[in-house]
């Protein structure tokens, strides 16, 4: 029995309250005045009356009620049920109370005049009966305010002096005096939560998703607020929540209702489920660790810091259907065709006990069998119960359930334990379901009509338990003013003060009827809890069918046999299988229950061999066991390995404990717990086995159904005993049990001594990667904060390691075993005594272990050691070093299927070897561990260079000698090394070599690359000769730095603008030069300066080094500029070449020569360039030599200074010149200038000034460009994005402007639709009003007609779609802004991590999720090319259609060059050949500025900025386009791997460098030019090209056709590219293949000189392996191995064999010359181009693509012409090669100027005449004997001239001929002198020539 209520209290309004602030309440009289003994009254309850403020109002309130829940001390809840009304206040006290609040509206309270303050009638109890209380506190109201004739006292003291039954499922009818009757029902259990309707509203309020997020939460541990107006309904969710957790019981904070000025609890670290009114909302968005429900909105929130970890996904899924079935019963038949007539859902009372029934349904299944995984380990006197989480988990198949795992973690598991672990005790629900119900809900697990009957019945269950009597309503009195309304006017009077001295006697006489009564005793039902079906026969049906293979656990119980039979041949055979095969948990179990049969009285002696096979099998066996040990597999081999040992001389024995330390379960404390506890309760259960045989003095009766007792069977049997035994036995137990855990903790010490003490103790240091336990993990029960997974070294004096210098591995030993002691016998009970005893005890037993050790070790090393395979050295490259000495280590399998044997073959990996540290490279050799591929060798090798991640990974795997520290180092090669050191390699070693790799990967500075320090240890004698030779090379960098920065300090004073961004943030400041008109093709005039009075001598020299780039060479190959001072020339071109970037003023990333508009001086570039991000202006870098169009790069524009250009002005008419700013008509008038040098403007009658500018439709009609017009648009609507992101035009109408994608040829189509141009993005509205106005205007304006057509503006501007916002168009159509939107070069860095992860993973997984082509699409490499190859062929179509482009992207350095180097690649065959190439990596990547330095990470200032790969993503691009047209490219794929191995391998000084500035500043520009350098050493890659390409055709590609002009135009779509196979390709035979030198001794022509001769049958047949074998050498295509043949048979007739490219050129010549009379002979016609493009891209993309080509037949074939035809006319279809030879030489086509000209022989030949021929469709100038002549003698190609200029007369050149007659025409490789007939002829002969170079 238990009082109804504790304490009834009064609470009004403080009026005399002082100072200022809120109002306050206070306690006005308590019921009864003393504390209860049993239940002291609780502080602050008049908080909880108004937990919002007191406050006066201005009205009168309804009355209101509300249950808080305070909490004391000892976590006993008290429940207040707070009923509140209002009274009127006195004007005095009203207006004291008001000023003393200081509230902002008192005057309008006071104008008023009545004012109500707030009264609280509250009932404090033990007891949760909110709804009886509500009833008696509104009774006692209602008395007071209609005038029942009742005393107050009298209620009060019956109701304080009322009791109730707690639980048993009685009821009580209670009256309080005034005429009513309440009807108390009591619940079936006191242990079942009682919710009334709560769950049901919290579930209406949240939902289903919600309310099992904020379950999770609290199982979990995490903050819960709960927001409502309402008080009650936060009360009710709180109250839900924690009935759906039953059986848990939440044991953090729980306030249901906080008060305002509590708010502060919110703050606590600590958990807690918290209800706060949402007055309060503002105050709570600060919380970010909080979980917020607003009950109001249904909204909950979860910070983005805050991890809920949920439920597993199949029991998640079933919970989700269950309340779905619940709480929508018709979703269930909602698309039956015959629905039933109605299924309404139930009565909230109904319905709230069947999600609570869905919720114990819940915990049934995440808890059924954890009664099998405790360990009873004190029965008497009272139960010690510890639960064993490991094999709980592990059983069930949950250890890696995060949700489950912070359950079973947290404080309200542990409650649940120590309540229920007990073996004989009451009952409830739960554990019935437990016992009897578990098995069939696991039986019928996915029956959803079973689940359905299972929840019906466990809600009729729950609903009788709270209502035991449901016929029984109950009844109260009614209020008066319930049914008669209270008039406005009437004042109920105010409630009166309490006689305390009558309410104190009638409860004296009530206590004291009360103690006269007999006590009411009800027996208390105990039994035993049942348990439940074992966990091993539930989970057996999830076990996988692979790892319970019979086969498998066969060949481990075979091995087992023959070792102990001492067949150890038959057992290293099998050893290979027994390793794969003891991954699955079965077999580790058959080999522990297989060893455990030869163990004979504990000890099983064993000889050498048999000794290291058992090793070997445990250490493999745990090694793939986790420090949980969920399996208890370590558990089983505890005892075993202390059983088996060997006999190493007299007395001395080795036991295998001694070879199995180093793994991370033994330094686990809570596994010694669990096995500690394990061991304690199997002998307290033989104790009192043992004890009951002698009771009955004789075991034959019960043996065997006792032995089939367990524990908690025993321990309940005891416990119902305990009572009827005598004090004597009871001591006499209790001392047997306490003496059984004492002798368990002396042997459990021997034992951790054992396994913790390392074999060799005299080394000071504990085992590698173990950790001894944590000072915090001191629960196996519930806290699981163990630090097995922790590999560190070095541990606080708390962990118990090395904390200090002079600390020794016997002290953490002992310190260790200590605290575990301490830890074991204070939970079971031991005494201080037999503790202390313990203490003494331990270092002697570790003492004596130490000593017995130092012997066994010192004859262990007597021992023969394990045969290692011999460490095999690498070749090194020339200059190459070792940094560091071999180390001895193993490669370990990475996620790669080929490695392994998954795919079919033999698994490589794991191999053992040798890695080698060397100056350039990270080699690794050895041979594999698998003895049947034992003969291979591996090799795995990347460039130091390339590293770009490097960590410490933990190893466990199945190898001879026990290794656990590893390495993971990622290559951007993709390669992956996955090394663990030997055994033998001492940890400070591993630590240094980590070191060294570090400093060789990021250098201070790049001198320190391998690049600058190859042979600079070896070459002194070579170096100090080049070092005068170097000397004026960096006497030029420091004299030209010296000139630059005076003149940029002369300048800097002058300055007024700001300074943008430099390259690489120096602190550098631009220079405004003086005016400079000079260029290298200017007109020459007499006020002018000549270039040589212009610069200084070092500076000539330097323009003289700068002439002969890669820029300057292109320049005049393309026409864009030229070097003599021809007057002629210079007044007719559009370009010029200007050296206002000769000292890097202007833009230090830019090269010195720069191809600008004529008109613009130097002084306006260096203005405009202020306007572009890092100095980066506009300049010109490719001419369509067709259509004149030029292609221009730039960075993108300045946020400011620059935005009146682009942006739209705000006046509605455009403002005038005068208006804008300088910067900006500059800028104007420089697009303005390349617009005018394009041959279409000034066809079209374009003027130079803007103002008179007419726009006109000329070209528009062409028929090429009409089919090209839907092409472009639809290119601009993907690039731009088809919808609303395109920007509107502006103009007159003020419309937004389509795309037009389609071309209408009729008139009113184009009037109707005509909103935009075809290439235009945006069209205005002055377009649309003048496509139907009337004839042309009187001022000669263009009309209607002249618009009908669709028109392209001259130039189009490729810019940044985030900066050019607002943005508008070229009033007159000249130029256009494109923006697009462009990716970062983060968003690359990102992909290239997704996609090295994806084509080189880690570690297998058979997660679909991390399946290689899910990973593929998630790294979007794919999409960021196809953007690229987009936009490329966007600005392709363009340039195609005589518009000029201008790429304006991000700072012009990585997306620019990107799309112009493609632009060019695309537009250009040039540069599809080897010098073409070269000559574009050289001039946009190289001249032009790439960050090298910083996207490679090169050095230690970069090593932060990550590796970020911009030209591997262009090279993969050119990859993409070489597949779609493989007769297009001189070079090979092969070629393009190369680059992109190299391009990061800082072998060459190539790519290290990021301007021409910095190599010049550092002395490398120039430096290789005439310098003497090794046999072998190279600075360029491209000398070593070209070296190599003269020895071999390995960058060759045989399928070499190309089409003369022909522009590519690429599929982009992702669908239309493919993966590079570089990405994913592995030669573990000798390595990546890039480093030609090394692969050149080839291992198969090694194996093949070593085979015995005598050998009669030799097969020519081997077996490839994936990922091991050359593909391209095991199996090379059909020309190379004919070329490698003649070159053998050339070598055995002795005679020198003859270049690969001289002989594939004779196979050429001869194929075109049958070709060609297999032309003449045929009478069918040529095929159209446009099918014949079609059919070289259709044959390219069929074609398998190899490393060095295909067969020789398509190949020659290919190359005549004669793959492109259909299948029927192979052999009668001419080449497309030979479609120049049809036609005659004395055609007009092929000869565009011919003549006679003499020209000078070689050395000591004289001059002669020759007929020359200028072709300028072949770009060639070839020569005759004379004009009749049809056999060419000779061919000038034009594309290898670098300048032409006047010459002078020679020795023996012809007489009488005037000296202007002689030019020079100067080429890559030599230099021809010719002489004219006159100098007219001369002047027309350069003229001609020149022409043709500028055309190109």
């Amino acid at each position: 029995m238990a009082r109804l209520a504790d304490y009834f209290v009064v609470v009004g309004y403080e009026h005399d309250k002082q100072g200022g602030g809120d109002g306050q309440g206070r306690i006005l009289q308590r019921f009864p005045e003393k504390d209860w003994e049993d239940n002291p009254f609780p502080q602050g309850v008049e908080l909880f009356c108004q937990p919002s403020g007191w406050r006066l109002v201005p009205e009168r309130l309804e009355p209101s009620f509300f249950a808080a829940v305070l909490t004391d001390i000892n976590s006993d809840r008290q429940y207040c049920s707070c009923f509140t009304f209002w009274e009127e206040a006195d004007g005095k006290q009203a207006q004291k109370s008001l000023l003393s609040e200081g509230d902002d509206d008192d005057d309008g309270n006071m104008r008023s005049g009545r004012l109500f303050a707030p009264k609280s009638l509250v009932l404090v109890s033990r007891l949760d009966h909110a709804d009886v209380f509500r009833n008696c506190l509104g009774l006692i109201y209602t008395v007071q305010t209609d005038g029942v004739s009742v005393a107050l006292e009298t209620l009060i003291g019956n109701l304080l002096t009322c009791y109730i039954p707690l639980a048993g499922g009685s009821q009580r009818t209670i009256t309080l005096g005034a005429g009513d009757r309440q009807v108390i029902q009591t619940p079936i259990s006191a242990s079942l939560p009682i919710s009334g309707c709560s769950v049901a509203l919290l579930f209406r309020q949240l939902g289903i998703i919600n309310v099992l997020y904020l379950f999770c939460a609290a199982l979990t541990e995490h903050k819960i607020l709960f927001l409502s107006r309402s008080y009650h309904r936060l009360t009710d969710a709180c109250r839900g929540l924690l009935a759906i957790m039953f059986p848990l019981k939440y044991c953090f904070t729980y306030i249901p209702i906080l008060p305002g000025k509590l708010l502060e609890v919110l703050s606590t670290p600590t958990p807690f489920i918290i209800g706060v009114n949402s007055f309060f909302r503002s105050e709570t968005q600060e919380l970010l660790d909080v979980i917020i429900a607003d009950l109001d909105g249904g909204t909950v929130t979860i910070p983005e810091c805050v991890h809920v970890s949920q439920l597993p996904d199949p029991l998640l899924h079933q919970t989700q259907a269950a309340l779905s079935m619940v709480l929508d019963p018709e979703l269930e038949v909602a698309d039956h065709a015959f629905p039933p007539a109605s299924l309404q859902p139930s009565t909230l009372k109904i319905q709230d006990k069947e999600i609570r029934a869905v919720f114990l349904w819940l915990f049934t299944q995440l808890l059924h069998g954890y009664r099998w995984c405790l360990h009873i380990i004190r029965i008497n006197p009272e139960p010690i119960i510890r639960f064993h989480k490991a094999a709980f988990l592990g059983k069930r198949s949950l250890a890696e359930d995060d949700f489950l795992m912070k359950v079973l973690d947290g404080m309200a598991f542990a409650g649940f334990v120590s309540e229920r672990g007990p073996p004989y005790r009451p009952i409830d629900i739960f554990d019935e379901l437990l016992g009897n119900q578990a098995e069939r809900f696991c039986l019928e697990e996915g029956s959803p009509r079973q689940l359905t009957g299972y929840i019906r019945e466990l809600t009729e269950k729950l609903f009788k338990n709270e209502n035991p009597y449901p016929a029984v309503a109950m009844r109260r009195s009614q209020r008066q003013s319930e049914g008669t309304p209270v008039p406005p006017q009437s004042q109920p009077s105010a409630f009166p003060h309490l006689d305390e001295v009558t309410v104190q006697l009638f409860m004296d006489h009530a206590t004291a009827k009360l103690k006269a009564a007999p006590p009411i005793v009800k027996a208390e039902m105990k039994c035993m809890v049942p348990s439940g079906p074992p966990l091993g026969d539930t989970t057996e049906k999830n076990g996988s069918v692979l790892a319970n293979s019979a086969r498998r656990l066969e060949v481990v119980r075979n091995c087992i046999a023959y070792v102990f039979e001492n067949k150890m041949l038959e057992a290293k055979k099998l050893m290979p299988a027994v390793m794969r095969a003891l991954k699955s948990r079965a077999a580790r179990l058959c080999m522990t229950q297989e060893l455990n049969q030869h163990v004979l009285q504990n000890r099983a002696v064993l000889d050498d061999q048999q000794f290291d096979y058992v090793v070997r099998m445990m250490n493999c066996t745990l090694q793939d066991c986790s420090h949980m040990d969920e399996h208890e597999i370590a558990a089983a081999l505890l005892p075993l390995v202390t059983a088996f040992c060997r006999k190493l001389g007299s007395g001395i024995t080795q036991f295998a404990y001694c070879c199995v330390q180093e793994h991370a379960v033994w330094a686990n404390m809570q596994f010694w717990e669990a096995m500690f506890y394990s061991d304690v309760q199997n002998h307290i259960r033989t104790l009192y086995l043992d004890f009951k045989e002698n009771e009955l003095h004789g075991p034959e009766p019960s043996g065997d159904s006792e032995e089939e007792l367990g524990a908690l069977e025993i321990a309940s049997e005891q416990r119902r005993l305990w009572p009827t035994f005598s004090k004597e036995k009871q001591q006499e137990l209790v001392q047997k049990e306490e003496s059984t855990v004492f002798s368990q903790a002396i042997h459990y010490a021997n034992r951790m001594s054992y396994l913790l003490l390392p074999l060799d103790t005299s080394k000071n240091r504990l085992l590698r990667g173990s950790g001894l336990g944590d000072a915090e993990s001191v629960t196996n029960s519930y806290v699981t904060n163990s630090i097995a997974g922790s590999m560190g070294e070095s541990y606080d004096t708390e962990s118990g390691f090395e904390d200090a210098e002079g600390s020794d591995v016997a002290n953490v030993v002992v310190r260790f075993i200590t605290r575990f002691v301490d830890k074991v016998c204070t939970e079971s009970g031991v005494t201080s005594e037999h503790l202390k005893s313990l203490h003494i005890m331990i270092p002697d037993i570790v003492q004596m272990h130490i000593e017995t050790l130092d012997a066994v070790n010192r004859e262990s090393k007597r021992l023969p050691p394990i045969q290692k395979p011999k460490l095999l050295s690498p070749t090194l490259l020339t200059g190459e070093e070792l940094v560091m000495e071999a180390m001895r280590v193993y490669l370990l399998p990475d996620g790669r299927e080929e490695t392994t044997s998954t795919m079919g073959g033999p698994p490589l990996l794991p191999a053992e070897g040798a890695i080698f540290l060397t100056s350039y490279r990270l080699i690794f050799t050895g041979t594999p561990v698998d003895p049947l591929v034992g003969e291979q060798v591996v090799t795995r090798t990347f460039p130091v260079a390339s590293l770009t991640k490097e960590k410490k990974i933990a190893v466990s795997i199945p190898i001879d000698q026990l290794v656990q520290e590893g390495l993971q180092l990622r290559s951007c090669t993709f390669q992956l090394m996955k090394i663990a050191f030997d055994e033998e390699v001492a940890s400070d070693l591993a630590e240094v070599f980590r070191k060294h790799l570090h400093k060789l990967r990021y250098p201070q500075n790049v001198r320190g690359t391998f690049a600058f320090t190859v042979g600079q240890a070896g070459g002194m004698v070579v170096e100090q000769k080049s070092k005068e030779k170097n000397q004026t090379f960096k006497a030029l960098s420091k004299n030209l730095m010296k000139t630059a920065k005076k003149t940029i300090g002369r300048q800097y004073v002058t300055r007024k603008k700001f300074t943008p961004p430099t390259w690489e943030q120096r602190s550098s400041f631009q220079s405004q030069l003086e005016e400079d008109e000079i260029s290298v093709s200017e007109e020459l005039d007499q006020n002018s300066h000549t270039l040589s009075s212009t610069i200084k001598p070092v500076d000539r020299q330097t323009m003289s080094n700068v002439v002969e780039r890669a820029c300057c060479r292109d320049y005049q190959r393309l026409g864009l500029g030229t070097l003599s001072s021809s007057l002629t020339r210079s007044k007719n071109e559009p370009f010029r070449i200007s050296t206002v970037n000769r000292m890097y003023a202007v833009c230090r990333s830019y090269p010195g020569l720069l191809i600008v508009p004529q008109g613009i001086a130097d002084s306006t570039i260096q203005r405009i360039s202020r306007c572009y991000k890092q100095n980066r202006f506009p300049v010109v870098c490719w001419r369509n030599s067709r259509s004149k169009a030029v292609l221009l790069r730039s960075s993108g524009l300045h946020a400011k200074g620059v935005a009146d250009f682009f942006k739209t002005p705000n006046a509605p008419s455009a403002a005038g010149p005068s208006q804008t700013d300088s910067i900006s008509l500059e800028q104007e008038k420089y697009l303005q200038a390349i617009v005018s040098s394009m041959p279409s403007y000034s066809e079209s009658g374009g003027r130079n000034t803007l103002s008179s500018f007419t726009p006109a439709a000329a070209s528009s009609s062409d028929g090429s460009d009409k089919l090209r017009q839907p092409k472009i648009g639809a290119l601009m609507k993907q690039v731009m994005g088809s919808k609303e992101d395109v920007p509107s035009g502006f103009g007159k109408g003020g419309k937004r402007a389509k795309i037009i994608s389609h071309y209408h040829p009729r008139a009113s189509e184009i009037t109707q639709n005509s909103r935009g141009k075809w290439g235009s993005i945006r069209g205005t509205g002055q377009i649309a009003q003048l496509a139907g106005s009337d004839p042309p205007q009187a001022n000669g304006s263009p009309g209607a007609s002249h618009f009908l057509h669709p028109q392209r503006s001259y130039l189009y501007i490729i810019g940044d779609k985030s900066q050019l916002k607002g943005s508008k168009q070229d009033q007159f159509q000249q130029w256009e802004v494109v923006p697009i939107e462009v990716f970062d070069v983060r968003q690359v860095k990102t992909s290239f991590k997704k996609l090295m992860k994806a084509c080189v993973p880690n570690s297998m997984s058979l997660d679909p999720s991390t399946a290689f082509y899910r990973c593929l699409e998630e790294s979007e490499w794919m999409c960021l090319l196809h953007k690229i190859l987009q936009v490329s062929v966007l600005v392709v179509e363009l340039l195609d259609t005589g518009s000029s482009v201008m790429v304006s992207l991000e700072d012009g350095w990585d997306i620019t060059t990107q799309v112009v180097s493609l632009v060019q690649l695309l537009s250009d065959p040039y540069y599809r050949t080897f010098d073409g190439f070269r000559l574009l990596v050289e001039k946009e990547w190289l001249s032009f500025g790439h960050r090298f330095s910083q996207r490679g990470a090169q050095t230690l200032a970069g090593q932060s900025a990550g590796f970020t790969p911009v030209f591997l993503q262009f090279l993969d691009c050119v990859h993409q386009i070489h597949l779609q047209f493989p007769m297009e490219f001189e070079f090979s794929q092969y070629y393009l791997k190369f680059l992109a191995y190299h391009y990061v391998s800082n072998r060459f000084r190539t790519f290290l460098l990021d301007s021409d500035y910095e190599r010049i500043e550092l002395g490398v520009m120039y430096e290789e030019k005439g310098e003497k350098r090794g046999p072998q050493t190279f600075k360029s890659v491209w000398d070593y090209i070209e070296r190599l390409n003269k020895k071999t055709p390995v960058f060759f590609n045989y399928m070499f056709a190309p089409e003369d002009g022909e522009v590519l135009k690429p599929y982009s779509c992702i669908s239309n590219l493919k993966l590079w196979d570089f990405y994913t390709e592995e030669t573990l035979s000798e390595g990546p293949s890039y480093d030609w030198e090394l692969v050149q001794s080839r291992p198969e022509e090694q194996q093949d000189a070593e085979r015995p001769e005598k050998a009669v049958c030799v097969s020519q047949r081997r077996v490839v392996w994936p990922c091991y074998d050359c593909h391209s050498r095991v199996l090379p295509d059909a020309i190379t191995t004919l070329l490698q043949e003649l070159q053998s048979l050339e070598m055995e007739l002795g005679k020198v064999p003859e270049k690969w490219k001289d002989t594939w050129d004779k196979i050429k010549f001869t194929q075109r010359a049958e070709s060609r009379l297999e032309s003449r002979t045929s009478s069918r016609s040529l095929l159209m181009s446009s099918n014949l493009s079609h059919q070289r891209r259709a044959q390219g993309a069929c074609l398998h693509d190899s490393m060095m080509g295909s067969s020789i037949n398509l190949a020659l074939e290919a190359e005549g012409g004669i793959g492109s035809t259909s299948v029927g006319s192979l052999g009668s279809r001419p080449s497309t090669s030979t479609l120049y030879s049809q036609f005659q030489s004395t055609e007009s086509e092929n000869r565009s100027f011919e003549g006679i000209l003499y020209k000078k022989g070689a050395l000591l030949k004289p001059w002669r005449p020759r007929w020359f021929v200028l072709d300028k469709t072949k770009h060639q100038l070839r020569y005759y004997d004379n004009r009749q002549d049809r056999e060419c003698k000779g061919v000038i190609d034009l594309a290898d001239v670098e300048s032409m200029v006047p010459g002078t007369p020679a020795m023996g050149a012809p007489k009488n001929i005037d000296e202007k007659a002689f030019f020079d025409l100067k080429t890559t490789k030599r230099v021809y002198y010719f002489c004219a007939q006159d100098s007219l002829n001369a002047q027309l002969w350069m003229d001609n020539v020149q022409s043709c170079l500028s055309d190109a």
